[in-house]
């Protein structure tokens, strides 16, 4: 509804608020005549007219809403050559001027819908950053007129590492969702599934576009085995692999060979590969750890994130054993990004485990618990915790 609202008012802050202001109306209209056959497009239908009839009275809004108002701005949805409105706004909101982190959460939060506290978890800082980051954006747009204008297919590919980053958050927030009682969030990972593929056909030269389809693709496929009876968690080492999507692999992988071609291969690329090497072994013991370390090795020097370091120690731990995997993850706990990261503890209490020291593995994973808000991972957690035999320690 925003994107479609925001075509015809041309402005942010205007579109919110018609878009809010249609559903005000439809809680009115709808009690005293029903809910409408097609409730969506009476909600988009209200919502740009109430930015149209803004539009007349331009003279006296503008004053007030000056976020990437331009006049005589033509017509986007005829000109453009992104065919998707959602599409369309993240490749404007991922506006050079803007630094990355501003485009990032100002994307995320207005067009895809996370909230600010979900953005925060994503880039790993507490909410009140978050929201700073956010509004610091919007000032940033007003003050310095920063235009509400699709870029021209030439202007894509500046954009192009941006908007695939929050295509990628979209995807993350919703495979895993940080808090709630359900594991995964359906309607995030369908967003992003839809973006990801109407952005290879519209940049079918972009490897790296391919790349980002083929990562989603292979998790995605997992879906129905990620979790058990009663909704209980289930690691990818016991999942029951004849399950997996096998259409969705089949493409995935094609897309991972599509991405790796032609010169040196970007995060995405990469990261689609690691997803590959899994899902291509025939069993979790028989995956090529050694080539899955050598494919993060390439991964960590071109995309060098705490996260990435991390996941990298797991496959450390496989192929020179769980003290090593364990030194790394030590080091790492240092790093104030990882603070509120509960994968970090349940990563080390894994490898405590490993090593028979149940006390220490205890109190990781009530550290892991500490930091959890979802549901699904809290109760696997728990059970992992019990699993030691231990009590955790108390703090101080």
């Amino acid at each position: 509804m925003l994107a479609a609202t925001v075509r015809v008012a041309r402005d942010l802050d205007l579109a919110e608020e018609c878009v809010q202001d249609a559903y005000v109306s439809a809680l009115d209209a709808w009690l005293r005549q029903g809910v409408p056959n097609n409730p969506g497009a009476w909600l988009t239908t209200a919502a740009q007219r109430r930015a149209l009839n803004a539009h007349r009275r331009a003279a006296t809004l503008r004053s007030k809403l000056p976020l990437l108002v331009v006049p005589d701005v033509p017509d986007i949805s005829d000109s453009s050559e992104i065919p998707d409105d959602r599409l369309r706004l993240i490749f404007t909101c991922c506006h050079p001027a803007l630094a990355r982190e501003a485009q990032l959460a100002l994307t995320l939060r207005l067009v895809c819908g996370l909230t600010t506290a979900e953005i925060a978890r994503a880039f790993l800082v507490s909410e009140p950053t978050m929201a700073a980051r956010v509004t610091r954006a919007k000032k940033k747009i007003a003050a310095a007129r920063i235009p509400y204008r699709v870029p021209e297919g030439a202007e894509l590919p500046e954009r192009l590492d941006a908007v695939l980053t929050v295509v990628h958050l979209v995807f993350t927030t919703g495979h895993a969702a940080p808090t709630g009682d359900a594991l995964l969030r359906p309607d995030l990972v369908e967003r992003a599934l839809d973006l990801a593929r109407t952005l290879g056909a519209l940049m079918p030269d972009e490897r790296e576009a391919h790349g980002l389809l083929a990562l989603m693709l292979l998790h995605d496929a997992r879906r129905a085995t990620r979790t058990g009876a009663g909704g209980r968690l289930v690691l990818l080492e016991a999942q029951d692999r004849t399950r997996w999507d096998a259409r969705q692999i089949e493409e995935g992988l094609a897309l991972v060979r599509r991405a790796l071609t032609g010169g040196r291969p970007g995060r995405f690329a990469l990261q689609a590969t690691i997803a590959a090497l899994y899902t291509e072994a025939p069993s979790y013991a028989d995956t090529d750890w050694r080539q899955l370390l050598a494919v993060y090795d390439l991964l960590l020097a071109a995309w060098p994130t705490p996260v990435v370091a991390l996941n990298r120690a797991v496959v450390v731990a496989m192929v020179r054993g769980p003290a090593a995997g364990l030194a790394i993850l030590d080091e790492l706990a240092a790093d104030p990004r990882l603070a509120a990261y509960h994968y970090l503890p349940a990563a080390r209490a894994g490898l405590l485990m490993r090593l028979g020291e149940t006390g220490a593995a205890a109190d990781a994973y009530a550290e892991a618990l500490a930091r959890c808000d979802n549901a699904v991972e809290r109760a696997f957690l728990e059970e992992q915790r019990k699993r030691t035999g231990r009590t955790p320690h108390s703090p101080g």
